[in-house]
């Protein structure tokens, strides 16, 4: 059991605040983009969530991509609506983890968690 959460610079008291903020942002965006070290290209992915509405990317791990993302890295990533690629909100996005995705080999669940809008 959790004693508190925090979300963003905030503590939350309850889980069930961080998972329905969750599912809101699934249900709002479709796919999230973003530069690494500020360079050129932008990678491109579909938002997905896990078994407790986290969202997350699936990253194959021989990608230049997955080997430049680390746990703890913050990024700016633009959360994009289905129908509006390429103009989206940014959000200052933290990489919780990395772990293999169990059906699908030589690819990786990296978890995100948006801590600043």
């Amino acid at each position: 059991m959790f004693e508190f959460i925090g979300k963003g610079n905030q503590r939350v008291a309850n889980i069930d605040d961080c998972r329905s903020e969750a599912k809101t942002i699934l249900d709002k965006y479709y796919s999230v983009q973003f530069f690494l070290n500020g360079k050129v290209p932008s990678y491109l992915f579909k938002l997905r969530n896990n078994f407790s509405n986290k969202p997350y990317i699936l990253v194959n791990q021989n990608s230049s991509v997955f080997k430049e993302l680390k746990v703890g890295d913050i990024l700016d990533m633009e959360y994009n609506q289905a129908e509006s690629i390429g103009n989206g909100i940014l959000f200052k996005t933290l990489i919780t983890s990395k772990d293999p995705h169990d059906r699908y080999i030589g690819y990786f669940i990296v978890e995100l968690s948006i801590i600043d809008n």
